[in-house]
């Protein structure tokens, strides 16, 4: 055999075209990952707006106008006066008619009706685009090794979240509630956040190749990871606050700032006749310690911007100042919902700063785990 020399190219003996051969993350179908994410980008565009639409429901004061669940035939509206007469009867027979909207008429039922089931057929949409996708990339066999389960799981949630819904919706339709019943908004709110926090990391997963993330992984914040994780459940734990808060419309009785009613602690923080259900039902201490919490965590996520500059990363300290700019955004639509009483485009606007802020604290946490790799050629995507 001929000796070699000591410095011999690889070239010479390997052909130029051939290419490198991949590791086992790489071998095996991959799936339809960009298609799937596609899909799940309208997923949760949807559920964004499903958020904005029952808040706009809840606001407006229309979220018992629809007395029924009917899951399949109330996809159809009244479609003449006998309907809409039948309709407006069985509104009239609940608490909320009978103790608050008692001077009604036919005509100022059909525009709270109109937002219920906007916010209800939306729902079914939602349902019908992720049963359609699923249905289809799963007959197709392009779902990714691995990724049944989670895609299942979204589903599997979502018609969690319709039951719930009605639960909530059965709260205020007997007794003598003209409401629903705070607790059970928060935790209708709760699951549909919990949902768009979901979709919004497969996303992001969805972004790069399994093999990408992995060697990204390895670069990994684990502290800078595990703070944001921190500020993800005290945001979310902030957002069933507000919930609460908007079950009893407290925020439109407390209307000082930085005090409440002239006190830095209202004298009504405590009602002994109510005990734990003050938690839920006191409209002063629901608004105070959502006020508190709201302090808190924009003092976390002042802590975790700071450590975030000290990323090696750039994309990782652009991901963390977006974060902390939708912070200063939403702490300064809650002053201006306080100090307004909360009108319907101040708080909607504060919900949906509440959906931008928790998704760029999900992209920012993404990117402490999964860092974009970076040279002295730029960034690697």
């Amino acid at each position: 055999m001929a000796r070699r020399p000591v410095f011999q190219e690889v070239t010479e003996t390997t052909p130029r075209n051939t290419p490198a051969a991949g590791g086992m993350i790489d071998a095996g179908p991959r799936g339809a990952r960009g298609a799937i994410r596609i899909w799940l980008i309208v997923l949760f565009v949807l559920v964004a707006a499903m958020i904005a639409l029952g808040g706009a429901t809840r606001l407006t004061g229309s979220g018992l106008s629809i007395t029924e669940w009917k899951p399949v035939t109330g996809a159809l509206p009244p479609m003449d006066a006998a309907a809409w007469q039948a309709e407006f009867d069985k509104y009239r027979q609940i608490p909320q008619f009978q103790l608050v909207n008692s001077d009604m008429d036919l005509a100022s039922f059909k525009r709270i009706y109109w937002w219920e089931w906007s916010h209800r057929l939306l729902g079914r949409l939602i349902g019908a685009v992720w049963a359609l996708g699923f249905l289809f990339f799963l007959a197709t066999k392009r779902i990714p090794a691995g990724w049944v389960p989670r895609l299942l799981a979204l589903g599997a949630l979502g018609g969690a979240q319709g039951a719930i819904g009605w639960w909530m919706v059965h709260s205020g339709l007997s007794g003598e509630m003209v409401r629903v019943a705070s607790y059970r908004l928060a935790t209708h709110l709760g699951l549909a956040f919990a949902i768009l926090g979901l979709i919004a990391w497969q996303v992001l997963a969805l972004s790069r190749s399994e093999a990408a993330l992995l060697r990204a992984r390895r670069a990994g914040e684990g502290k800078l990871f595990s703070m944001t994780t921190g500020l993800m459940h005290l945001a979310f734990v902030q957002i069933l606050l507000g919930a609460l808060v908007a079950g009893i419309d407290a925020g439109r009785q407390y209307t000082g700032w930085p005090t409440m009613g002239g006190e830095w602690i209202p004298a009504a923080i405590w009602d002994p006749a109510l005990g734990w259900r003050n938690f839920f039902e006191n409209p002063a201490l629901v608004q105070f310690i959502h006020r508190m919490a709201g302090y808190l965590l924009a003092v976390f996520a002042v802590a975790v911007f700071l450590r975030a500059r000290r990323s090696p990363h750039p994309v990782t300290r652009g991901a963390y100042g977006a974060m902390i700019a939708a912070v200063a955004v939403q702490v300064a639509l809650g002053i201006m919902n306080v100090l307004h009483a909360s009108p319907l485009a101040l708080a909607l606007a504060h919900q949906v700063g509440a959906v931008a802020l928790f998704t760029l604290i999900l992209r920012a946490r993404h990117h402490a785990r999964y860092p974009f790799e970076t040279s002295v050629r730029g960034t690697v995507r």
